[in-house]
């Protein structure tokens, strides 16, 4: 056997290796997302896969005429902006604060991230409780305590969605706080040394140094948080499933309606496939405006 038959064989031994992976991959990540675009264009409905019908753009006509693909887009983009630019300072303020030489530093940053570990359904139910307006609403008890009326967190239009925003504000600012203090550990002592020789003070140090060398976790903290943002679905489903009314309705929301409450299979891959191309579209006019930051600080 020649050399080359030698490294082809051990080509193909690696590759046998993945073989498991991709036939997974192929299955549960390709075939679905392309059936989901094939059914939007049929009649699917209640689970019966016979005599489809080809029915062109109409799924899609019918979600653009309802006002529940208006209000949940609406709710999804309000979400994942407040998510993201909420979720990003305060875990870069926390990260700031938790880099500094503090005793307690180490418990500090063991309680901010702690929330992260939970699944998102176990916050939104626990939060429930402390939201609740009867008896075992941590908050209301405090609230009244200090002379003032009931504040109807979740059952408010006004306040229910803003509410489930700093519920899970609360849970994942401390992951994004370790990203930040990962970043942080690696910029090099001696450029915050030559900032103070430059006489920089705090603030400059911060804008000058850190800020442009904290660019690459900035981008993955913010492209996570708006990308969670715009596909939550567990923590809303926990605390409100989606009202009171639709005031709390999102893409995921509302397509879980659509597919599993009210049996309107393709009518809900309509939904998915505006989902997806509403996700790239963000994303890349996100990666384009973060990318122009990073040239314009290098």
């Amino acid at each position: 056997m020649n050399t080359k038959m030698r490294l082809l064989k051990r080509e193909l031994d690696y590759q046998i290796l993945i073989l498991p992976v991709l036939i997974f991959y192929l299955l549960f990540c390709v075939y679905p997302f392309f059936s989901t675009f094939y059914y939007s264009f049929t009649d699917y409905s209640n689970m019966k896969l016979d005599n489809l019908k080809f029915v062109g753009f109409d799924n899609f006509k019918g979600i653009f005429d309802s006002d529940l693909l208006t209000i949940s887009i609406k709710n999804s983009i309000i979400y994942a902006i407040l998510m993201t630019v909420f979720q990003t300072s305060l875990g870069l303020i926390l990260a700031v604060f938790l880099d500094r030489k503090l005793k307690t530093k180490n418990i500090l940053r063991s309680m901010f991230f702690l929330p992260a570990v939970f699944s998102p359904l176990i916050i939104g139910y626990l939060w429930s409780y402390i939201m609740s307006t009867s008896d075992f609403g941590l908050i209301n008890r405090a609230v009244t305590a200090l002379g003032f009326a009931k504040i109807n967190f979740l059952g408010n239009p006004d306040l229910a969605l803003y509410s489930v925003v700093g519920t899970q504000l609360w849970q994942w600012t401390g992951w994004a706080m370790v990203i930040f203090l990962a970043n942080l550990q690696s910029i090099p002592k001696d450029l915050y040394e030559a900032a103070e020789i430059d006489g920089a003070n705090s603030w400059g140090k911060f804008w000058r140094v850190t800020l442009p060398l904290m660019q690459p976790s900035v981008n993955v903290v913010s492209v996570t948080a708006i990308i969670g943002g715009l596909k939550v679905f567990d923590i809303i489903f926990a605390l409100t499933e989606g009202g009171p009314g639709n005031s709390t309705q999102t893409i995921m929301t509302a397509y879980i309606k659509t597919v599993f409450t009210e049996g309107f299979y393709a009518k809900g891959a309509a939904f998915g496939v505006v989902f997806f191309i509403a996700v790239m579209i963000i994303t890349m006019v996100m990666m384009s405006f973060l990318k122009k930051w990073g040239e314009q600080t290098r």
